[in-house]
């Protein structure tokens, strides 16, 4: 039985393809190719869905009252290496994480966790008064409470009749 390739297809009589144009390999050698392409296509994909670094560390942030409550994930971290700072509407989160110390003979199989320095920059929805700003660590996540500026609460205004 002879398949398209070796009889080539025909057209009114006339070959569009003839058996020359179609080089056939063994699947045998293509393997390294559809190898290197497996590996290509799982490297493209093996971060959807993951956060990249600009993501890092996830925050939640609310209103609450006259004030703001910002959450971030920090997992494992010491206080003493995470800075805050606020200046005018402008709130920055920093630290550096470590890598956990592992015992002679221990290797890692995964690591997901980042490590390193890490900064990220929140423009807030008013000025806050950082003389009142409150920062607490537990659990692995940071709470801070940012206060707005009195004087930039919306103020009543009266209206003479």
């Amino acid at each position: 039985m002879r398949c398209a390739f070796e009889i080539g297809i025909s057209l009114g009589g006339n070959y569009m393809f003839g058996p020359g144009i179609w080089r056939v390999k063994r699947f045998a050698d293509s393997v390294p190719e559809i190898m290197d392409l497996q590996r290509e296509i799982n490297r493209l994909f093996s971060n959807v869905g993951q956060n990249t670094a600009l993501d890092y560390p996830a925050i939640n942030v609310w209103e609450k009252d006259d004030s703001l409550v910002v959450t971030m994930e920090l997992p494992g971290m010491e206080p003493e290496n995470i800075n805050i700072s606020v200046t005018g509407a402008t709130l920055t989160i920093s630290g550096a994480t470590k890598a956990d110390s592992l015992k002679e003979g221990e290797i890692y199989l995964r690591q997901e966790r980042a490590l390193g320095n890490f900064q990220r920059n929140f423009q807030l929805p008013f000025q806050v008064d950082s003389k009142k700003v409150e920062a607490k660590y537990e659990k692995g996540i940071l709470n801070i409470i940012l206060p707005r500026l009195k004087e930039d609460l919306p103020k009543k205004i009266k209206i003479n009749s």
